[in-house]
C-alpha cells in the first residue's frame, strides 16, 4: 500500500503507517529494541521495547526489562516497567509482574497482575516532563 510519503507500507492497527516487526518463538534475543512501527513478541526479550506503535506480546512470548509505547496488547509474560500512552490490554493468558503508567487499562479475567498501576493524567505529566528534557538537551 501507499503512503502519503511516497512508501510503501501497511496500516498498523492505529491506521498509520510503519513497521511491522516480530520476534519468533524460539527466539531469544538480549538487548533493546527501539522501532516506530508495530513490534510482535512470541520469543524472549531480556531488555527494553520503546515505539511509537503497538507492541504486542504473544502467548509464547517473555519480556524481562522494560516497555514504552503507544499501545499495548500482552498474552504472554512481563517482568518489566510499563509505560504506554493509550490502551494496555491485559488478555486472560497474560501475567504481568512489574510497574505500569498508562492512559487505559483493560484487564481480562484470568490474566495476572502484581505490581503497581498510575493511570489517566500520569501520562500527560511524563510527556510534558520529556519535552522540557528535550528542550534543555537541545540547549545544552
Amino acid at each position: 500500500m501507499m503512503g502519503k510519503n511516497g512508501k510503501t507500507g501497511s496500516r498498523n492497527g492505529d491506521g498509520e503507517f510503519g513497521a511491522h516487526n516480530q520476534i519468533a518463538k524460539g527466539t531469544s534475543i538480549k538487548g533493546d529494541i527501539k522501532t516506530e512501527g508495530v513490534l510482535r513478541i512470541d520469543g524472549t526479550l531480556i531488555g527494553s521495547v520503546e515505539s511509537t506503535g503497538k507492541v504486542v506480546v504473544g502467548p509464547s512470548g517473555r519480556i524481562d526489562g522494560a516497555i514504552r509505547c503507544t499501545s499495548a496488547n500482552i498474552s504472554g509474560e512481563v517482568k518489566a516497567k510499563v509505560i504506554v500512552k493509550e490502551l494496555l490490554t491485559l488478555q486472560a493468558s497474560a501475567k504481568l509482574h512489574g510497574e505500569i503508567t498508562t492512559g487505559k487499562l483493560a484487564i481480562e479475567p484470568g490474566a495476572v497482575f502484581s505490581g503497581s498501576c498510575s493511570m489517566g493524567g500520569v501520562i500527560k505529566d511524563i510527556a510534558e516532563k520529556e519535552k522540557e528534557q528535550a528542550l534543555a538537551e537541545k540547549s545544552a
